[in-house]
């Protein structure tokens, strides 16, 4: 069949007429809905309502009717008169009647501007009368609305957990004899003290560590008398606290030398000797369950300290090895350090990209705005962070943005297998997505909810496809964009298609001013229409000869505004 631009279509009305030479059928009304017919889904939808007025079949008369839409067949229906044999639908000579065709046939694209017509065959006593039957369309074919979806599937980047500022700490330690506070000169030579020393010097003009406080705890070990354990502990904290600050003095530091002090005195370190018993290679498993019992046992310190010197050797080890590690005082300095800047990020992750840590180089990579340096980033943190998921993620989701697919796919598939997670099923589904594959975009996309806004948008893209509009409008959420103004319009809502449209970055595009046509076209506005068709094929010639077979805008064939806006 010939393929006509609606330049040259005549608009046909609802109801057609079919007549036979024999008169065996006469004065048929077609009414087909829609006409034009309308894509949704992949598929096209018709139903025919046809009429036989009275005396429009003669009795005796029967005939098959299979509509065409283009090279596709739609399924064959049989009519007969009140006196015809066969299994037909049968009609009354009078006062006549109807039967409601109806049939979906998967969509084609010579369906875009092919009519729909009937034919068929006209039988009288059970045999053919050929050439009885006239072809006749019916219809205007079809529209595809639908197919200006952007299958612009989103990926999503897994975020990272960089703090610019970062509590740390220090730790030193000072031990005493049994039962005294005095810091021995030999405790200051210790490698922690010097190391303590050291690091309060060399961050007094650093102006990226801040010291917040710094907190001396003084412990006793668990023989002797509780209450003078407990005065010990206080002692020693407030001992550590002078050593420390006689460190700071040596080293310079200012801060560390002002009432930043936290003391506190915490007694018998119990907790402390459990794990240093443990420790012990020297005490035997027997002899350590032992000592753990007459510790849970005796709540009396008198008592403890009597069991555990009757057990002779053991206690013995415990005395010599043991005992003393819990005679401290801890130094424990609490700072918030400032990481790098932006700027000095980037210069790193460009010249030793290796130095930085896992987080920095997930964050640094948000920086750049240059795919490749982006992507290079995130490869370098996929090497040394294998075993987070999100560094292939974020590889795959620079892929994606340069539009290599397969590659893209794998880093998904590796990042899924490292830790299974929604954010990389969505990525997946977008994969999916874009290939055609819609069913399984559908899969992943409902196993990744909750990963972010991006899962619904691409189900959204996916239900346009399914022709499920209200549920498009709904999973679009809020953000304004060009797909959720054709969800909108496709829904039955034009005004708030262009509503939306404006609101979005579409709004003086190519496609933007098209569907702003088609809105105005379902509202009957012709002078949008042209407006907007203009502007759309002023950004983008091609449109031009899709406006021109478009049946969106059938009803203005012959409008002189709107072929002036395409010619």
């Amino acid at each position: 069949m010939k393929r006509q631009s609606i330049k040259g279509l005549a608009f046909i009305a609802v109801a057609g007429s079919l007549l036979t030479s024999c008169d065996l059928l006469k004065d048929l009304d077609y009414k087909v809905t829609p006409n034009p017919l309308e894509m949704h889904g992949d598929s096209v939808k018709v139903r025919v309502d046809v009429t036989f007025p009275e005396k429009g079949i003669k009795k005796k008369a029967s005939a098959e009717i299979t509509p065409m839409l283009g090279n596709t067949a739609l399924k064959t229906i049989t009519v007969q008169g009140e006196k015809a044999s066969g299994n037909g639908s049968v009609i009354q000579y009078k006062p006549g009647g109807k039967v409601v065709y109806e049939d979906m046939v998967a969509y084609k694209p010579d369906m875009e501007v092919a009519d729909l017509v009937v034919t068929g065959k006209v039988y009288k006593g059970g045999k053919e009368k050929p050439g009885k039957f006239e072809d006749k369309k019916i219809a205007d074919a079809t529209i595809i609305t639908p197919y200006l979806v952007n299958k612009d599937f989103r990926v999503i980047l897994a975020k990272d957990e960089f703090r610019r500022v970062t509590e740390e700490t220090t730790f030193a330690q000072i031990n005493y004899d049994k039962g005294k506070s005095v810091v021995k000169p030999n405790e200051m030579k210790d490698k922690d003290i010097v190391d303590f020393q050291n690091w309060l010097a060399a961050v007094q003009t650093n102006p990226k560590v801040n010291i917040k406080t710094i907190s001396v705890v003084g412990y006793a070990s668990p023989e002797g008398e509780e209450d003078k354990n407990n005065t010990l502990s206080n002692d020693r904290a407030e001992a550590g606290k002078k050593a420390a600050m006689e460190v700071a003095k040596k080293a310079k530091n200012d801060k560390a030398q002002t009432e930043v002090y936290s003391l506190s005195g915490r007694g018998e370190d119990y907790p402390g000797f459990k794990r240093e018993l443990e420790a012990s290679t020297a005490i035997s498993e027997a002899d350590k369950n032992l000592v753990i019992k007459v510790l849970e046992m005796n709540s009396d310190p008198a008592t403890r300290e009597t069991e555990m010197r009757n057990m002779g050797k053991t206690f013995t080890e415990l005395d010599k090895n043991v005992f003393p590690r819990l005679r401290r005082s801890e130094i424990i300095t609490t700072y918030d350090l400032t990481g790098y800047s932006d700027e000095e990020l980037k210069a790193i992750a460009a010249s030793t990209p290796d130095s930085l840590n896992l987080e920095e180089l997930l964050f640094t990579a948000t920086l750049v705005e240059d795919l490749n340096q982006k992507l290079a980033i995130y490869q370098v943190a996929a090497k040394n962070y294998a075993d987070d998921y999100r560094t292939h993620n974020n590889v795959g989701a620079v892929l994606y943005m340069q539009n290599k697919m397969s590659e893209a796919k794998a880093a998904f598939e590796k990042a899924n297998s490292v830790k299974e997670n929604p954010i990389s099923k969505n990525n997946l589904g977008a994969i999916a997505g874009a290939s055609g594959d819609r069913a399984k975009a559908k899969t992943l996309l409902s196993q990744a909810k909750g990963a972010g806004s991006e899962v619904s948008y691409n189900m959204g893209i996916c239900q346009i496809q399914d022709g499920n509009y209200a549920d498009a409008v709904s999973s679009f959420g809020s953000e304004a964009s060009f797909n959720k103004a054709l969800a909108q319009m496709l829904n039955g809502s034009a005004t708030d298609a262009v509503k939306t449209v404006d609101s979005s970055k579409d709004k003086e595009t190519a496609q933007g001013y098209y569907l702003k046509a088609v809105a105005a076209a379902r509202n009957n506005d012709i002078n949008a229409v042209a407006s907007n068709l203009k502007s759309a094929i002023a950004k983008d010639g091609g449109l031009k000869a899709k406006a021109a077979k478009d049946r969106e805008f059938l009803k203005f064939a012959g409008n002189a505004a709107f072929t002036g806006a395409i010619n």
